[in-house]
């Protein structure tokens, strides 16, 4: 089972799929991240597309704190969902 089908399947996307909504954005973001890795796996040389991973992985964090700091339950949830690590407090 792909981590698309155990979020979309989870009651943290609606059935209208907004992508306005933060879980969403990250859900979506952290496929990319993948498709990247894997795509930088093969071209490690590849530094424009490494350029955009580091990028791509900035935006998701700053979504990941702002679920953090608006909704907990949800944030919990969608790092357990897509088996991600959480962030950084001290």
């Amino acid at each position: 089972m792909d981590k698309q089908q155990v979020f979309t399947d989870s009651k943290v996307l609606s059935k209208n799929k907004n992508t306005g909504f933060a879980a969403s954005q990250i859900y979506y973001s952290t496929y990319r991240v993948s498709k990247l890795t894997s795509h930088l796996g093969l071209h490690p040389n590849d530094y424009s597309s490494q350029l955009g991973l580091w990028k791509l992985l900035g935006k998701r964090k700053r979504l990941l704190a702002y679920l953090f700091s608006n909704n907990m339950d949800m944030y919990i949830r969608v790092l357990k969902k897509l088996g991600i690590r959480g962030l950084k407090r001290q």
